[in-house]
């Protein structure tokens, strides 16, 4: 089941740049009205059939399940909007590259919560990064826009990996349902007020637009993030995050096959170095539990319950 939910969630994920940005390029739709149908079609999708099969799962819910969601909704808003916006200024590849390194800022916010990280999570994380290097060589722009772009990426990666954190605390007592039918809709409404108060209209597109935001909703939304906000209740966030790095050659791989791109130079050796630093961060975690117990694994936190 795991191995399934990575392939689907990396495939989904994957396709999120190339289409938001052809979806921008292309139409009249705004970054915001993106941002705000993925995520309002995927929680009426989500909510459907809990809302049909167990409605009391809503009613249950407490404080805590609601604020962590909360926490993950408006984390997940303001990552949409800085990656967004940065697809706009800088290229796919830089922009996917540096969203895509949240890995890294759970490591570090998990340093400063005075966390001390095993060997193999600080090896396995460089193996990683050298991977994703290899693929994009961080080809960040020279230009001010360009600047701007990689600036907003990078802030994106960090909300990125703000919302993971959240969602691996939500998910401890949620279903996937519930969990994704209340993040997803603290997310669209606070895009809803950013897009009332920047004049960004939400509708009146052309048709081939509303079948752009269609499929970022179906691919990126419903199956790429709906399987790793289930995982992240089985799996640290850590590694649901490194999981995440496989969007970077993923997308490379589908921009090839559909779009008839050429492949980055360092594209096969890149997956390479992925996969042996998230074997290595898996293995060492791995060995941590079994050395001093499950408590011991690194699930970095945002704060007590």
């Amino acid at each position: 089941m795991i191995p399934l939910l990575v392939v689907l969630g990396v495939l989904g994920v994957s396709a999120s740049g190339p289409l938001i940005a052809a979806t921008l390029g292309g139409t009249s739709v705004t970054a915001l009205a993106i941002a705000f149908w993925r995520n309002a079609l995927a929680a009426v999708v989500m909510a459907a059939p809990v809302a049909v099969r167990s409605p009391g799962q809503f009613r249950r819910l407490g404080r805590r399940e609601y604020f962590w969601s909360a926490v993950a909704g408006v984390a997940l808003a303001f990552h949409f909007v800085c990656f967004i916006l940065s697809l706009t200024l800088t290229s796919v590849a830089a922009s996917t590259a540096l969203v895509c390194l949240q890995s890294g800022w759970i490591a570090v916010f998990s340093l400063v919560r005075g966390r001390r990280l095993p060997a193999a999570v600080l090896v396995g994380l460089g193996l990683a990064f050298a991977g994703v290097v290899a693929i994009t060589g961080l080809d960040l722009g020279s230009s001010r826009e360009a600047v701007l772009g990689d600036v907003l990426a990078v802030a994106g990666g960090i909300l990125a990996g703000l919302y993971t954190m959240a969602g691996g605390k939500a998910r401890q007592t949620m279903s996937t349902g519930t969990y994704t039918t209340v993040c997803y809709s603290v997310c669209a409404l606070l895009v809803a007020v950013m897009a009332l108060a920047t004049g960004q209209r939400l509708t009146g597109f052309e048709p081939i637009g509303w079948v752009g935001i269609a499929a970022i909703t179906l691919a990126a939304q419903i199956v790429g993030h709906t399987a790793f906000n289930y995982l992240v209740a089985t799996l640290s966030p850590l590694v649901v995050s490194m999981f995440i790095l496989l969007e970077i050659p993923g997308a490379a791989l589908l921009a090839a096959v559909f779009l008839h791109e050429v492949l980055p130079a360092g594209t096969y050796a890149g997956l390479a170095l992925i996969l042996a630093g998230l074997a290595v961060v898996v293995l060492g975690q791995r060995r941590v539990r079994q050395g001093k117990g499950a408590t011991a694994a690194l699930e970095p936190e945002l704060g007590a319950d």
